[in-house]
């Protein structure tokens, strides 16, 4: 069919006797058709703006299970951390992470490493909103220490331009 022709049927006018219909057939669906790999625990009920408000974080049932890393050495921990710190996910996570670790790590004891590793396994996005205040932390995190620094750090009260630290050796 020449394009001529086409064009000529396309641009005729809808006979009054035929009914016109959409292209599109289908139901408009009320939920997402592209969920999020960890939505599965919200309710489908609830708007995005709803669970906005309500929901503070991932579920700990929803979330992969950390990979145990039985025996690693301080010095070991210490260097997967900087690494780890860096490769988030996201550039404001990166940034907060790497600059923190760049700053804390080499002054922290054993007990501080784990937990910050603990806080690295949580969703990027939740730690985001915990150091922002822009969501309140899960209990299990709420009296932190470690979290607080972190918050006291993402504020950046001395107005430093961050960048993503090199990898050499403190």
């Amino acid at each position: 069919m020449s394009l001529f022709r086409f064009t000529r049927l396309v641009s005729r006018p809808i006979p009054s006797n035929v009914q016109a219909r959409s292209i599109c057939v289908s139901q408009a669906r009320r939920a997402d058709p592209f969920p999020l790999p960890l939505q599965s625990h919200r309710p489908s009920t609830q708007n995005d703006s709803e669970v906005a408000k309500n929901d503070d974080s991932v579920p700990p049932e929803f979330m992969p299970k950390p990979l145990a890393r039985d025996g690693e050495d301080v010095d070991t921990l210490r260097a997967r951390l900087v690494y780890q710190s860096r490769k988030r996910g996201n550039l404001e996570m990166d940034l907060i992470f790497s600059t923190f670790a760049k700053e804390n790590l080499p002054t922290m004891s054993e007990e501080e490493l784990k937990e910050f590793d603990k806080l690295m396994d949580e969703p990027d996005w939740d730690t985001y909103y915990w150091c922002t205040r822009k969501r309140e932390p899960p209990a299990r995190w709420a009296d932190s220490p470690l979290l607080e620094k972190l918050r006291k750090h993402a504020q950046n009260e001395g107005r430093v331009v961050r960048r993503m630290p090199d990898l050499s050796k403190p």
